[in-house]
């Protein structure tokens, strides 16, 4: 082959590559542009699903009561409260109740020695026993006398004298059976007993213990007579009437709100907090069996209508609140501005955002999407969805 020829074959074999090289970023993009497409296409029918919703996941917002008043501290006290004291000086023998144990009116909760006051009980009885003799004596020695004296046979000194003698020989059996009284009272004060049905809260002896007059012994409460016994601030006890509602919350009882009503007030500010003590009752059963239990609650001296959410329709986000709101068929998330929280309830006061009438989402999730679709459920939809989920799990 001559030289001019394989110069030709070599030109061609280069022109050959070029065009397979120019052709190959052709077929590249094209392919390229296909998948585009179809991810676009995919993204499209992934976008957020239509929402279906029941009557149940949403609420519509209306106007509501929403108290105020001032607010009441305080703690949770019984009415019915005894603190037993020893009225007799003596020793200790036994105590047999423990705190916390129920007594009923009548039991025996702690026993004193009675040894020497016993004693004086006999001293006592014998010394009017004794009073007794010595005035039928006396008396019988009277009548004898006035006998005498009808006769003339005595004088009326000796009669009179005797009246004398009968009349302090009565004075001595008084006083001697007032002794023997006493002395019975005594024997009777060594036994300490309930006064009435309820818990002992405080023992403050032991057997053995020297008990003198006046020495406290233990302490019995009425535990079914519980009540708030608050105090207001001085500037605000103006707003406080007897009668009014109020709600409060306990310690140890985070999750329960109880309510009572007030049913007295102190005529007189304390003198260093200067605050006033009121009193609550309970408005029903429900109450706490502990006393001095720190409380804490408002006096619902004013109610107001506003516009009030619960608290599990409302998203938190740093410092600013939403709530998911149904318009037509599209959901949308709005900002709110919050005010005060009931405490009675636990809502809170919507001043703008929202109006009345609005379709609120009861429990919103994160899922939720800005713009999304809604649609209320029905029963032929409820109907269908159920069918397609049977086809599904089927398939």
């Amino acid at each position: 082959m001559s030289r001019q020829t394989l110069i030709v074959i070599a030109i061609a074999s280069a022109l050959a590559g070029l065009t397979a090289c120019g052709n190959a970023p052709q077929d590249t993009q094209k392919a390229s542009a296909s998948a585009s497409a179809s991810v676009a296409k995919g993204e499209a029918k992934t976008g957020p699903e239509k929402l279906i919703i029941a009557s149940e996941d949403v609420l519509n917002l209306q106007n509501n009561a929403l108290a105020s008043g001032p607010v009441v501290t305080g703690s949770i006290q019984p009415e019915r409260k005894a603190d037993l004291r020893a009225e007799v000086s003596t020793v200790v023998l036994q105590v047999l109740k423990e705190n916390g144990e129920a007594v009923k009116r009548g039991d025996v909760i702690v026993r004193l020695d009675e040894t020497s006051i016993r004693d004086n009980l006999n001293s006592a009885n014998d010394a009017a026993r004794n009073a007794a003799l010595a005035l039928d004596q006396v008396e019988r020695n009277l009548q004898r006398l006035k006998t005498l004296r009808a006769s003339g046979m005595t004088s009326m000194q000796a009669l009179d004298d005797a009246e004398v003698r009968r009349n302090a020989a009565q004075s001595e059996v008084s006083a001697a059976k007032a002794r023997a009284v006493q002395a019975q009272q005594q024997l009777q004060r060594t036994i300490v007993r309930a006064p009435f049905d309820g818990v002992v809260s405080e023992r403050k002896v032991s057997a053995g213990d020297t008990a003198l007059a006046g020495k406290e012994l233990v302490k019995v409460v009425d535990p079914s007579s519980m009540r708030f016994v608050g105090r207001v601030s001085a500037d605000k006890i103006g707003l406080v009437k007897i009668g009014q509602a109020v709600s409060f919350r306990i310690n140890g009882y985070a999750n329960q709100e109880f309510r009572g009503k007030v049913t007295r007030l102190d005529p007189a500010a304390n003198d260093v907090t200067r605050q006033v003590e009121v009193l609550v009752a309970f408005a029903d059963s429900k109450q706490p069996r502990v006393s001095g239990l720190y409380a804490e609650g408002n006096i619902e001296s004013e109610t107001v209508s506003a516009l009030m959410l619960p608290e599990a329709a409302i998203v938190k986000s740093g410092d600013k609140s939403f709530a998911w709101r149904v318009q037509g068929k599209t959901l949308n998330k709005v900002e709110l501005a919050l005010g005060s929280r009931d405490v009675r309830t636990g809502n809170y006061e919507v001043r703008r955002g929202v109006v009345a009438g609005d379709v609120i989402m009861r429990n919103p999730n994160s899922s939720l999407k800005d713009g999304q679709l809604v649609e209320m459920a029905n029963t032929g939809a409820t109907k269908t969805a159920l069918a397609n989920t049977t086809l599904a799990m089927k398939d």
